[in-house]
Parts: structure tokens; C-alpha cells; sequence
């Protein structure tokens, strides 16, 4: 593989051995770097456009800055950027103007974080620059108002936003306690495929578990085919496969299914026996994140979850009262896109 000019994390994020003043050229020719290929020209190039993109479409106010002198073109200036992300102005101009330096997963998680990415976005940007997401768990925070709004009122019903690795990204109150509190789960953990292979209480309240796990199991090989050499996913199956003798088994079949609709049953601890139709609705162009809504498949069911959004209202109302916070209710999980 033809080298790339390295540049370690501490001095991209403080621009120490950076100064304004040297020059691509004198980089090249002292690390005796050689040309990319044209593949890699093309995904830098790539990379420029989306980050100024991206950059354009964020006001100073968003993000805590004065508005500053007259500006000649929207959004954040480059080094308003580079200030957000603790880089050195001149490495993040090269960084947008394609030149031939490369991006650490430290330094692409912190621009992520400057330019407020969604998940879709987060996972876009490392894949451009070459790298592994240092955190594939995070929740981004660019993740859009809208969603978490829809999230909320939607309530009394069950809702969140999914991604094709089955992380939990974002859930409203009555999804966060539909099986068991979400909320107390560690982030690594918010996970449908972990939670139902590995977790007790899903075991245990997960009405008509085998055939559920079966299915999710040939969903997520289907969605994995694209997703093969991806840090996270590897993770994820490798956690699967050292934990759960049933995953593993399933795994084996080789069984592929796209996600469909049908019903869905759960053993709610506060309020019984929970059947639902669910819906998903895709937030991008292609399979990604989507927004999965369960609407009750009864009349006991939709009794019963009223009766437990009334309990979670009690809650928060009773929190705050207290002092406390409850967090809001489209509480973030802290999972990327995929």
C-alpha cells in the first residue's frame, strides 16, 4: 500500500509542528511522502466538499459564537471550525482543500462534534477519511430537532429511532420502560439484538422470543453484508458470539430477511401483557436509522399503555418537583447510524 503522511493526534488537535507558515510541500518532504492513489484523491476530494457542506449550513449562533463582521458566504468560517474541534487553522484548511494529509479517528470525532453531524453524517465523514470511529456508540448531537420533537409526541406510543445495527439511538419514555429501563442499561448495551440475546429481563418478557430472535438475527446478517469491515459491526457480533450460545446458533443458519412489520408482544412489569403493530419509517435515502412507532394491536393493549405513560408522567412530574431531572423524555441512547 503506497504510504500516507501520518500526523499524530496531539499535534492535529494543537497544531504544534503545524505552523501557519509551512507548506504542503515542506510536510511532503519531510516525512518522504509519495502521491496517494487516484481512489484516494477522489474520497479526499470527496471529503473537502462534504465538510464544506456541512460548514456552510451551521450559524455562529448554533454553536455559541459571536456573529462576528459581515460575512461573504454562510455558515462558519474554517477557522471557527478549527477553533470548535481544537485543530490548527492551516490543517484544517489543507483538510478542505483535499490535501494530502491524514485524519485520525480523534480528530474526525472532534470535526463530527464541531459540525454537529447526525448519525448518518458521523459515519459518512470517517468513512471518507479513512478511519475507525473512536466512539461507534455515541450519540451525535447534530441528530435532527425534529426527530426528538416527533419522539416526544408521539406519546403515549412507544417510539425510537433505530439504526440498521439495531442500536437504540433515541427513544421516547414509553419505549425507554416498554420492557425494562433503558435508561439504567450501560450505552454499549442499548442494543435490540444484545438485549434480546443477552439480557434476562428481555429473555424473560420478550413474548415469543425464539422466533423473534430467529428473525432479528437474519436481519442484521442481510444489513451486515454492507457493513463488513466496520469496526462497530465486528464488535458487536464479535460480543454476540462469546455471549450467546442462541446467536450463535442462529448465526450459522445464514438466514437474510429485510426488516418487515408484525406483531410484536411484551410482559410489561408495570403494567402486563403489551401487543403492538410497529411501523418504521426510514430517516434517510436508504436503509440506516429509522423511526419505529408501535401502535397497539388491541383495546387492552392501548388501556394497559396508558395507563403506563400515566405512571412515567407521574414520574417526571414527581422528579422535578424534587429537584431532580428526569432528562427528557426523546432521551438520547448514544448510538450511531449505520
Amino acid at each position: 500500500m503506497t504510504p500516507k503522511t501520518s500526523v499524530a493526534p496531539a499535534a492535529e488537535r494543537s497544531g504544534a509542528g503545524r505552523p501557519d507558515t509551512a507548506t504542503p510541500a515542506a510536510a511532503r518532504a519531510a516525512t518522504g511522502h509519495v502521491p496517494l492513489s487516484a481512489a484516494s484523491a477522489v474520497r479526499r476530494r470527496e471529503l473537502a466538499s462534504f465538510l464544506r457542506s456541512r460548514r456552510e449550513r451551521i450559524s455562529p449562533d448554533q454553536v455559541g459564537l459571536p456573529p462576528g463582521r459581515r460575512r461573504r458566504t454562510p455558515g462558519l468560517r474554517r477557522e471557527e471550525v478549527a477553533q470548535l474541534a481544537a485543530v490548527g487553522v492551516t490543517w484544517y484548511t489543507w483538510l478542505e482543500q483535499a490535501r494530502e494529509i491524514q485524519v485520525s479517528g480523534q480528530v474526525a470525532d472532534a470535526i463530527a462534534r464541531a459540525l454537529m453531524l447526525d448519525t448518518t453524517e458521523r459515519q459518512h465523514l470517517f468513512t471518507l477519511a479513512g478511519t475507525a470511529d473512536p466512539h461507534p456508540h455515541l450519540d451525535c448531537p447534530g441528530m435532527s430537532p425534529a426527530v426528538r420533537a416527533m419522539l416526544d409526541q408521539l406519546e403515549p406510543l412507544p417510539a425510537a429511532v433505530v439504526n440498521s445495527r439495531y442500536d437504540i439511538v433515541a427513544y421516547n419514555r414509553t419505549y425507554g420502560r416498554l420492557v425494562s429501563d433503558l435508561d439504567a442499561l450501560p450505552r454499549e448495551d442499548r442494543n435490540l439484538m444484545w438485549l434480546a440475546f443477552t439480557d434476562p429481563q428481555w429473555r424473560e418478557r420478550m413474548v415469543d422470543r425464539e422466533e423473534n430472535i430467529r428473525l432479528m438475527a437474519a436481519k442484521f446478517r442481510a444489513s451486515m453484508a454492507e457493513h463488513l469491515a466496520e469496526p462497530a459491526w465486528k464488535t458487536l457480533l464479535k460480543r454476540l458470539q462469546q455471549t450467546s450460545p442462541d446467536f450463535c446458533e442462529m448465526w450459522e443458519r445464514h438466514e437474510v430477511l429485510k426488516p418487515d412489520g408484525h406483531i410484536k408482544r411484551y410482559l410489561n412489569p408495570e403494567v402486563g401483557l403489551l401487543a403492538f403493530d410497529f411501523t418504521h419509517l426510514w430517516l434517510g435515502p436508504g436503509p440506516g436509522p429509522r423511526l419505529v412507532t408501535y401502535t397497539p394491536a388491541d383495546d387492552t393493549t392501548r388501556e394497559r399503555l396508558a395507563r403506563l405513560h400515566a405512571v412515567l408522567t407521574a414520574e417526571t412530574a414527581g422528579a422535578a418537583e424534587n429537584g431532580g431531572t428526569a432528562g427528557p423524555s426523546a432521551r438520547p441512547s448514544g448510538a450511531d447510524a449505520g
